[in-house]
């Protein structure tokens, strides 16, 4: 094993606390940090009207000094069931705003720093870091002790695990914290070996939403010049929701591909098709205007994208915000979304209780897959008090945030995507050919659709092998910084069904090796 440190932190942002774990080496210190008042961004009832957390209506940690002092305090402790003692753990701070882990490379500090955001939409990060592409994994003993993963995106990047939306996971809202903390510069004094670090944005499954609106905003905030340049070089949908429209008119051509439906059943579905594209198309023109983008595009969510923007912003001392202006989608988009739905529900009851995220699969747990060990390891009393959250307890996945975000579900979020092609930044879009719900197929088809300059050059480029160990592990289609994969044996969850093969994918792209 490397003698990398591993690093988990937290810091308060964007008027409330951001938290964070930070794996160091064995030493213990203290360091407080006063952070200087700033001017209120937003309203009490922005902030409060944010907080989505499912137990309770404003999550305010009990009993702690922290919440007068506002400062940020670093202390060493041991994080309960992992074994490896080179290794210890330090958490610095208290009542997260917004709630993420960030590893240091096992490889080299040099390597790129990664963001990942988990979908949902309103699901923890923690899916991912445990059972995907994390450091480490549960055991298979079951036991809940956590063994190193092997095949982790630790190796070949820095990497964050943002829980967000604010409700997801641990993330939570205070009731008197509307104010933002000054800290540019606070995590790069300590450790300016990240400031020139190439930046790529990554997430899966709703993050198709999330993903292409931080890349826009990080690159025309260092096109504006707004703090210090983020070196952001690329970005990264898995299975993703990013074009409703088009992606729902493939639900029924995968459903019939791969004898989920026949052929009849596949004539009476398409019917509803015609109804899905004109409730989308009227959804389509309540989106409002994004400056950043000069286009129409997403929604007023503008908190959300406040505090993801200023993760990255307090990696690299930047301070960049977004402004939004329009009005919310309303009624016409969730009308949408539940027309469109009904097309991805006929064809489920068709089956026999099939796994939307893998069709290789039954449906079984709350959310077709048991992830009810993250609940029991997060929620024992030992782990809380180690993480320091206090009295928050963690769910996987919560349906307040999920409902929260209905309005925004049918929205088409490629409209950013050209003007970042078109400067150069890559985008890589992948697919596990297993999954449903938002299948290769419909991810295939936007991006084909997709008008940018290398429009044409994109649909006329062969489709070529995907090899790992010598073995076809997928297919790649590529021009210029647009690359789409499609992955054999996958679900939803790609590094979770094909752990080596999405680690060398990752590898590869930021290598600049996808074409």
């Amino acid at each position: 094993m490397a003698s990398s440190l591993r690093f988990l932190k937290m810091c308060l942002s964007f008027t409330m606390f951001l938290h964070f774990l930070f794996f160091i080496s064995p030493s213990f210190s203290f360091l407080q940090l006063h952070p200087k008042n700033n001017d209120i961004l937003l309203s009490s009832t922005l902030i409060r009207g944010l907080n989505l957390f499912p137990k309770s209506s404003i999550n305010i940690p009990e009993n702690d000094p922290l919440v007068l002092y506002r400062n940020i305090v670093e202390k060493k402790f041991t994080f309960p069931g992992f074994d490896d003692p080179g290794y210890s753990v330090e958490e610095l701070g208290h009542h997260a705003g917004m709630f993420y882990f960030f590893f240091e490379s096992r490889n080299s500090k040099d390597d790129p720093v990664v963001i990942w955001l988990t979908g949902g939409p309103g699901c923890g990060s923690e899916i991912a870091l445990f059972y995907e592409n994390g450091p480490f994994q549960f055991s298979k003993d079951k036991n809940l002790s956590l063994v190193w993963n092997e095949y982790g995106w630790d190796k070949a990047s820095n990497i964050i695990f943002v829980d967000q939306p604010i409700g997801s996971g641990f993330s939570y809202t205070t009731d008197d914290s509307d104010y933002r903390h000054d800290e540019d510069g606070t995590f790069f004094k300590e450790h300016p070996q990240f400031a020139e670090n190439d930046f790529y944005i990554t997430g899966e499954s709703y993050a198709g939403h999330y993903v292409p609106a931080f890349a826009s905003r990080v690159h025309q905030g260092n096109k504006a010049k707004e703090g210090i340049h983020i070196n952001l070089k690329g970005f990264a949908i898995g299975n993703g929701l990013t074009n409703p429209e088009i992606q729902y008119m493939s639900y029924t051509d995968y459903a019939l591909d791969n004898g989920l439906i026949n052929k009849d059943e596949y004539e009476r579905i398409n019917k509803l098709i015609p109804p899905c594209q004109e409730a989308t198309e009227t959804c389509g023109r309540t989106l409002i205007s994004l400056p950043f983008l000069g286009q129409n595009s997403l929604s007023t969510k503008r908190e959300f994208y406040q505090l993801i923007v200023q993760v990255a912003c307090y990696f690299f001392s930047s301070t960049l915000l977004i402004y939004l202006s329009g009005t919310e989608g309303g009624d016409a988009c969730v009308t949408s979304l539940s027309i469109c739905m009904n097309i991805f529900i006929q064809i489920i009851n068709n089956t026999d209780n099939v796994n939307c995220y893998d069709i290789r699969k039954k449906c079984e747990g709350d959310h077709c897959f048991y992830f009810s060990g993250i609940e029991t390891f997060l929620n024992m009393k030992i782990v809380k008090e180690a993480l320091g959250v206090g009295d928050l307890e963690f769910v996987s996945c919560s349906s307040t945030v999920y409902n929260t975000m209905l309005q925004d579900w049918m929205k088409n979020l490629e409209v950013g995507i050209p003007a970042l092609l078109e400067d150069g930044i890559k985008l890589l879009v992948y697919a596990g050919e297993k999954d449903l719900i938002c299948n290769w197929l419909g991810n295939s088809r936007w991006i084909d659709a997709m008008k940018w300059s290398g429009q044409t050059a994109y649909k006329e480029s062969p489709t070529t092998p995907f090899l790992v160990d010598s073995e076809e592990a997928g297919i790649l289609k590529s021009h210029g910084p647009l690359a789409f994969r499609k992955l054999k044996e996958a679900g939803h969850m790609v590094p979770m069904d094909q752990p080596k093969v999405a680690l060398q994918m990752l590898q590869e792209w930021m290598q600049g090796k996808l074409i």
